[in-house]
């Protein structure tokens, strides 16, 4: 089968497109992935930056994962003696298995053209969605929704600044708050500001003609998914009670990556009212359900910037680490 490898840490141009051995079934599910997304995930450990993150897969050298990959979506092809939930012609979208029990990173596979995966990592794919907006969904949407529902504790008529609100992340968390019932304002570009405000955004500030540090008003949520301002700045458009959430992309600190802005406020939170904590979660396939339903009643849509066949993966990871994406950037099948 085709798949996408590399030996190197590097730029994208290291990305290769190679023939590898297909996958065999035995417990889980042999799915042809139709179609997989790019994620700030990918990026990382493609480049290995943060350097600190080499350390922490002890993998200073060499990469300890040569390929890339965590959202899919395709069909099954075969099942394995564990798989009591799909058949094969299924639609599935989901992600990719962790690498072992108590592991915190993704064995990341999927682009490609198949992949094995547990049942426990997928979902059908609503009707109503292609492969390729299906594909979009899984790491940022989760993210979005763990971020504002688990820890934010968002609710109905809660004020929610978004920053970075036209990202991959960005344009989910508007639209999986607006149904929650908050009223929420976006910070993007100004080529994005109609997009923000056709996702549900009430508000939407251009950060290039409008600062919304300076706009006099006081948020209970701040997710802040771009980190271009000091946590003393955002502090200040929370509430007594508010929270502030971190989640970044790429990093500009290429040694330590958001670690320490992650430390400060860590220390910060210990003596200030206003929470502030980095957003952190794990994969519950009953999330991946929670999602289907709004998607399935577009109440979510996913937003896609562009699509790239397989053997362009090297020119989607460049546009992704360029950081200008609308939504999600997709590789096809």
């Amino acid at each position: 089968m085709k798949a996408i490898t590399f030996d190197r840490y590097g730029s994208p141009d290291v990305l290769r497109l190679q023939d590898i051995e297909k996958p065999v079934v035995t417990d889980d599910m042999l799915v042809r992935i139709r179609a997989a997304s790019a994620n700030p995930y990918d990026w990382h450990f493609l480049t290995g930056k943060p350097y600190i993150m080499r350390l922490m897969l002890y993998a200073l050298r060499k990469p300890r994962f040569t390929r890339l990959g965590a959202d899919l979506a395709g069909q099954v092809e075969a099942v394995g003696r564990n798989v009591t939930r799909f058949r094969p012609g299924d639609a599935v979208f989901g992600m990719v298995n962790d690498e072992g029990p108590d592991k915190p990173f993704l064995a990341l596979a999927s682009f490609a053209e198949y992949v094995c995966v547990s049942e426990d990592r997928v979902a059908l794919k609503p009707a109503n969605l292609t492969f390729e907006q299906a594909a979009a969904v899984p790491v940022a949407a989760l993210t979005a929704l763990k971020g504002l529902r688990d820890i934010g504790r968002i609710g109905h008529g809660q004020k929610v600044l978004i920053n970075g609100a036209s990202g991959g992340v960005g344009t989910f968390a508007v639209q999986i708050a607006k149904s929650f019932g908050a009223e929420v304002t976006g910070v993007c570009s100004t080529r994005n500001v109609d997009l923000v405000r056709s996702l549900g955004a009430g508000q939407v500030f251009d950060y290039t003609r409008e600062d919304f540090v300076r706009g006099g008003q006081r948020y209970d949520l701040v997710l802040d998914l771009v980190g271009n301002r000091s946590l003393s700045e955002c502090m200040r458009v929370l509430k007594p009670t508010g929270v502030y959430l971190m989640s970044f992309g790429l990093p500009d600190n290429a040694w330590l990556g958001p670690f320490p802005r992650l430390l400060k406020a860590r220390v910060v939170s210990r003596f200030v009212a206003p929470k502030l904590v980095e957003l952190a979660w794990q994969f519950e396939r009953e999330d991946l359900l929670v999602l289907t339903g709004l998607l399935e009643a577009g109440t979510v849509t996913p937003v896609i910037d562009r699509s790239y066949p397989l053997s362009e993966a090297p020119e989607g990871m460049r546009y992704l680490e360029a950081g200008h994406a609308r939504g999600k950037v997709i590789l096809t099948m």
